[in-house]
């Protein structure tokens, strides 16, 4: 699976999507789904101009209202994400955990289920991977091989082009019973449904009321740790006009209408500290930079954000809202947010019955 990374060709896949299947085929390999989240997690588009797009098709309210839930569970996620630490539980801690590390098998792709195997090849290759899927592996990782969520979560991030930290390790929390009330179990007759395949006597080819398995499967049990580096390109800086207008950009806002035929210094910033608690693989990275390609002039700057000040005084810097920026100093602008509804909500459904009534036509 190839995303492109030109505005004009990311705006006719937005302009192509309709929604009228989402709902009743999301959930399978090959269902209507939008393939938009790469650029909605680097903030190339937003959750409401998605919205507003799928609002012009003028189809009836319950034909797009799966997938407009979709959208406000991201908004949701980062709601939660602004006000709690999501590295720690959100509602009660993992038990039982027996590592940290990852499990050989998930990162060599053979954990002998033929449709999740076949997932982590294209996970590598694609940076994609479908969210049924996700939560499938997820299950894998912390429900039958007993591994922390938070570690296996931060991997699977480094992995994903459309990686964003809360919806990516809110969605685990939940899968490990971290952020719910109980754990959520894959099996193989689930995963054969929705995935084409035939398989049988795997490891979760047993009836639901036999999880949890009370053995670990042999081909879990070896485990390795999370490595990966990331790769920071050549910062430009030298070209920064000191006490010039500045946008600040970063790895969650590639906006290339952002204050676009404004005259503004405009500079990518990439934080080291950030990709060392967050690592992400060079395909990532080459993505997040192509798609800055949209905004003229953009300049880079791999380094923190205090450095960046000796260069620019901070009464010139202007920059969107996210929870990774909260360290930044100047002028903070909103970001576009689906609704109006802000704050943490103890469930999603209590979130979005309120925001159905702003959003509902």
């Amino acid at each position: 699976m190839k995303f492109p990374s030109n505005i004009d060709a990311i705006l006719q896949k937005l302009e192509a999507f309709n929604p009228s299947n989402y709902a009743a085929s999301r959930n399978y390999h090959n269902g209507s789904v939008s393939y938009l989240s790469p650029y909605i997690s680097r903030g190339v588009i937003s959750t409401k101009v998605v919205f507003n797009h799928v609002k012009s098709l003028d189809l009836p309210w319950y034909t797009i209202k799966k997938f407009v839930q979709e959208l406000a569970w991201r908004d949701y996620w980062q709601q939660l994400w602004n006000s709690l630490d999501i590295d720690k539980p959100i509602k009660q801690t993992q038990f039982p955990v027996r590592s940290n590390e990852i499990p050989q098998a998930i990162l060599h792709q053979n954990t002998g289920i033929s449709a999740v195997d076949q997932a982590l090849k294209s996970l590598t290759e694609s940076g994609y991977m479908h969210n049924h899927m996700r939560m499938y592996v997820a299950s894998i990782c912390c429900n039958y091989a007993n591994f922390d969520w938070l570690s296996s979560s931060k991997w699977m991030f480094s992995q994903l082009l459309d990686g964003d930290q809360g919806s990516n390790q809110l969605s685990w929390q939940w899968v490990a019973g971290s952020n719910s009330n109980k754990k959520y179990y894959a099996n193989q007759q689930n995963i054969n449904k929705f995935f084409n395949s035939t398989q049988t006597g795997t490891f979760l080819d047993v009836p639901y009321e036999a999880f949890p398995l009370k053995e670990i499967p042999k081909c879990l049990s070896e485990t390795s740790k999370h490595q990966i580096q990331t790769m920071f390109p050549q910062s430009t800086f030298s070209k920064l006009t000191n006490g010039k207008k500045t946008l600040i950009y970063n790895y969650y806002n590639l906006d290339p209408f952002w204050h676009k035929n404004e005259k503004y210094q405009r500079v990518l910033l990439l934080e080291p500290s950030f990709f060392k608690d967050n690592p992400v693989n060079k395909n990532c990275i080459d993505f997040a930079l192509q798609l800055a390609q949209n905004i003229d002039n953009i300049i880079v700057f791999s380094g923190e954000f205090n450095q960046l000040q000796k260069h620019i005084p901070e009464s010139t810097i202007i920059y969107k809202q996210h929870p990774t920026v909260k360290h930044y100093s100047g002028t903070e602008e909103s970001r576009d947010w689906l609704s109006d509804v802000e704050g943490v909500y103890p469930t999603f459904f209590k979130f979005w019955n309120k925001a159905e009534k702003q959003l509902k036509y």
